[in-house]
């Protein structure tokens, strides 16, 4: 399998991995010590190219992934679930990740809408039990797997379905199980 665009992983070792399941051209950003340089290239190849941001399913992967959208925001995304990029020893990261996991992730790449209108309300997610309550956790996370849309907190998961287009009805449909009822 070929990518086109760019894509831009945490180090050396991700692209590594990520060569291992695709042919492609990997930016590295070196870790969460992003700077303006890197910034800059990966906009010379959004423009160019394009980019699928890869980053690891942490914080520091995250907080990566917010800075490439801000300065760059319509970049492409790809996410990998934290259970399918964790090593032997409990380490997330993408170069942990299985080859088939990172070309699902590629294939299932997801392109934010440009900010402006809200697709869902946070007072729909409380009222499905996905920010407040005892299992809102576990929803989340099940529905951000579903979704493709990354691991996400409370406050992430409105903005990332508004960011993406989501609406209530994909959010219940996504809830159901393959027998029709709620998970």
């Amino acid at each position: 399998m070929k990518i086109n665009e760019f894509i831009v992983v945490e180090g050396r070792d991700d692209t590594e991995r990520v060569k291992s399941a695709v042919e492609c051209d990997t930016i590295e950003t070196n870790g969460s010590a992003i700077n303006q340089t890197t910034l800059a290239v990966i906009k010379q190849a959004y423009d160019t190219r394009g980019v699928i941001v890869l980053t690891d399913p942490d914080f520091p992967g995250d907080k990566i992934r917010n800075t490439i959208r801000d300065y760059i925001p319509g970049v492409k995304h790809a996410y990998i679930d934290r259970d399918k990029a964790r090593s032997k020893r409990g380490k997330i990261g993408v170069e942990h990740a299985d080859i088939e996991v990172i070309k699902d992730a590629l294939i299932n790449v997801s392109t934010p809408f440009e900010e402006g209108n809200e697709s869902i309300s946070k007072d729909v997610l409380i009222d499905l039990g996905l920010i407040v309550g005892k299992d809102a956790r576990r929803k989340r996370a099940m529905l951000s797997q579903k979704l493709n849309i990354g691991h996400s907190n409370g406050k992430q998961l409105v903005k990332k379905l508004n960011a993406f287009g989501y609406t209530e009805q994909d959010v219940r449909e996504a809830l159901l199980d393959k027998n029709g009822s709620e998970k």
